[in-house]
């Protein structure tokens, strides 16, 4: 990559370019937020770099983490949370005075990553997969060093992916659970539902459809409406009807409290990562 000195302060780095980093890059550029020349990406993989090329066409790639790090006043550590360390220490030294570091790494707190980047300037994000279309969830928490105009930028940005909300850093392992763990678990119902309507009869490719639809209506409603769940599902049970005798095999089956038991098993995963 050319040298940085000269580069816009819009510049967006990104140290691991995978699935997140394609997501929030493509995001930032289709909400007109950055273009894609401004976005400098450090990833060692070629597979890596080679989406990233074909989904945000003009996007740059630096040759070491540290020369990413150099190019932009926002820096965003999108690796996985066991190569956090060895990125964080090829930045340690070579951020901008006026860079802010915001890392999507999953259970390492902010006082590690400043400590190890050597910043106090620091965000944490715990955004989930649907960013890939401009659905997801970023919940931020950071250090009270950040400057307020840092913190708006990276919200703004973070918007253009899908909803942004901020949360204590004692609830962030919570939140890896929930909405960072829960695209997962959303998929698994998904698959179970279209599963469902295969052997009660329905072809393949119309089960997934009307699982997949039912879905993202119900969180269309759900999200709209701002009601509570149970009164979505009540308003459905009619007595003695097909509703409540499929909802009386699920809380038989103890679904409820397996997906509890999903989201806390994967909290407690995210804190022992960090």
């Amino acid at each position: 990559m050319t040298s940085s000195s000269h580069l816009p302060d819009r510049t967006v780095a990104m140290v691991g370019g995978g699935q997140m980093a394609l997501a929030l890059a493509a995001g930032f550029c289709r909400a007109g937020l950055v273009s894609a020349n401004d976005i400098v990406v450090y990833d060692p993989h070629p597979p890596a770099r080679e989406r990233l090329a074909a989904a945000v066409p003009g996007v740059r790639f630096a040759d070491t983490a540290a020369e990413a790090a150099e190019a932009a006043t926002i820096v965003f550590l999108a690796v996985k949370p066991q190569q956090a360390v060895a990125a964080c220490g090829e930045m340690a030294g070579r951020l901008r005075a006026d860079a802010v570091l915001v890392s999507i790494a999953a259970g390492i707190t902010l006082r590690s990553l400043a400590e190890m980047a050597g910043t106090p300037r620091v965000i944490r994000v715990m955004p989930n997969t649907p960013c890939l279309v401009g659905k997801g969830v970023s919940v931020v928490c950071h250090l009270p060093e950040v400057p307020a105009p840092s913190i708006a930028r990276v919200r703004d940005l973070l918007g253009a992916v899908g909803h942004v909300h901020d949360a204590d850093e004692s609830q962030m392992n919570a939140v890896t659970g929930l909405s960072g763990s829960g695209p997962g678990f959303v998929a698994l119902l998904v698959e179970a539902l279209a599963d469902g309507g295969v052997k009660a009869g329905l072809p393949r490719h119309l089960a997934l459809a009307l699982a997949t639809e039912t879905l993202s209506g119900t969180g269309a409603l759900l999200e709209q409406t701002g009601e509570h769940p149970a009164q979505i599902k009540d308003r459905v049970s009619s007595p003695g009807g097909t509703t409540i005798a499929g909802l009386a095999v699920l809380e038989q089956r103890g679904v409820r409290g397996a997906l509890i038991d999903a989201v806390v098993a994967a909290a407690a995963r995210a804190k022992e990562l960090g």
